[in-house]
């Protein structure tokens, strides 16, 4: 199939989507023309998370291999994200690329497990809603890299697909929300971790006055007086767990 008659084809598909399940059923079929054999949304938490399984959205990617990549807490050893994090722009690469070519080492202990798994040529692209919240997409697989013109493509139908996942997830997310904003609940979560404002800002990259801010705003709509009672009211309205 042509690029541009795939493109179109693909496009229509995303564009007919109503829900995130359509969705991600779109983006499996983007994975198989590509010559892929998984894709993954991932949610980016915390700096400090150390496990893979509290970042997926959505995967097609099997349970053992999630699995045993936690066991060994290979999410802190991963040179992919703070690359990703720095640029709009997919980026492809294989474990069979040198150092040198692809532009960063992978450790042993990983390249052992995906290349069990078939996860040898990846592509991943970084995601941001326009309500502040980040998001990583990636394609995994046993193929060649991409070539330029198929990064720009697969490039131009993940934005594509994104805003039209980012536009349901808001509507649902509006339709359910609760006296908080996103921000706030962050705050009031880490809060009920035992973080201190400094602490908060240096994961949320906020600083302080931003982080008290949000706290005030929280204590003010829930009528609370402190911050250990809107952590107590926030747990028993099941705001957060």
């Amino acid at each position: 199939m042509i690029t541009l008659e795939r493109q179109s084809i693909l496009n229509s598909e995303i564009s007919a989507a109503d829900s995130q399940g359509e969705i991600f059923a779109a983006m499996k079929r983007v994975t198989r023309e590509f010559g892929f054999l998984h894709v993954t949304l991932f949610a980016a938490t915390s700096p400090d998370e150390v496990l893979m399984s509290r970042m997926i959205v959505e995967t097609t990617l099997p349970a053992a291999y999630v699995q045993e990549f936690d066991r060994r807490r290979l999410l802190r050893l991963c040179p992919v994200a703070p690359l990703i994090s720095r640029s709009v722009l997919p980026i492809c690469w294989s474990l069979d690329d040198p150092d040198t070519v692809r532009g960063f080492a992978i450790p042993a202990t990983m390249q052992e497990l995906q290349r069990r798994y078939n996860l040898v040529t990846s592509v991943a692209m970084a995601l941001n809603s326009i309500d502040g919240d980040r998001f990583l997409l990636r394609f995994d697989g046993v193929r060649p890299r991409l070539s330029q013109v198929e990064l720009n493509e697969i490039g131009m139908i993940v934005l594509h697909a994104f805003d039209v996942f980012d536009k349901i997830r808001r509507g649902t997310k509006t339709a359910t929300a609760g006296p908080l904003t996103v921000r706030e609940l962050e705050v009031v979560r880490w809060t009920a971790q035992g973080k201190t404002s400094a602490e908060i800002g240096r994961i949320l990259s906020l600083s302080d006055h931003t982080i008290n801010a949000y706290m005030n705003n929280a204590i003010k709509k829930l009528d609370c007086v402190n911050r250990t009672q809107l952590v107590a009211k926030a747990l028993r309205l099941r705001l957060i767990v």
